[in-house]
């Protein structure tokens, strides 16, 4: 994050590539009047789901108010990325569970005065992730009709989920909705179908033409190669540290 009286205008740049990024410029405009420069790596697919926009305004508030000595509290610069999503329309929810970590139940909706959050305690897990293309957030809740069956769908997977709060639950809540809403496409129901059948647990991530899969280390291996049936699977970590400057 850097300023510089020789920019005209904000630039966002996305791995070393210029990019829009509307979210994050939003971000920008809505802290400072100056123009920067914002320099955003990630090692993500970025619109499949895995919430780039989120992250990116996330960290861009966070950057901001060091940079520019704003003296926000974490709770205002939650609040400013949330924003940012709405505006944009790139998501809904994505912030809230980034500010946290972790594997986060968000209760209520809405930035961090209104919105609440719960927690389901879980050990280090690796998750599986096979992205195979973009899904445009903003075309999906901007659907009377779809957004009608998630919140409909939504609240059901919610009671269940609240029932036993598992991490096993999440996973078949999340395959549950992402079915029931009718959001996974044929190919995201043949891979969800081919881990099962490998013993492990897959969804689609929301919103994004995505799957990501869990395993018992024993199964591991074969969770993979049925994977790799589709494409080429991507691993990482669930991590449980709050976001914030390093």
């Amino acid at each position: 994050m850097t300023y510089s009286e020789e920019l005209d205008d904000t630039q966002i740049t996305l791995n070393g590539k210029q990019v829009g990024g509307h979210t994050t410029r939003t971000v920008a405009d809505m802290l400072t009047n100056l123009p920067v420069l914002v320099e955003s790596v990630a090692n993500i697919p970025i619109g499949c789901g895995f919430g780039a926009s989120g992250a990116g305004a996330l960290g861009t508030a966070y950057a901001l108010n060091e940079a520019l000595c704003l003296n926000l509290t974490s709770a205002k610069i939650i609040e400013t990325a949330h924003v940012a999503e709405v505006i944009n329309r790139s998501g809904l929810g994505d912030v809230i569970a980034q500010s946290y970590g972790g594997v986060v139940i968000r209760t209520a909706p809405g930035a961090p005065e209104y919105g609440k959050v719960d927690w389901i305690p879980v050990a280090r897990k690796e998750v599986l992730c096979l992205p195979l293309g973009e899904l445009d957030t903003g075309s999906v809740i901007s659907d009377p009709d779809l957004v009608w069956r998630i919140t409909s769908m939504g609240r059901g997977a919610m009671k269940k989920l609240m029932l036993a709060p598992t991490f096993e639950t999440f996973m078949q809540c999340s395959r549950d909705f992402a079915i029931g809403t009718g959001l996974a496409s044929d190919a995201i129901m043949d891979i969800i179908e081919a881990v099962g059948s490998a013993g492990g647990m897959a969804s689609q991530a929301m919103l994004g033409e995505s799957v990501f899969a869990i395993a018992d280390p024993g199964r591991r291996e074969a969770v993979i190669e049925a994977l790799n049936e589709f494409g080429q699977p991507l691993a990482y970590n669930l991590n449980d540290c709050r976001a914030g400057l390093l």
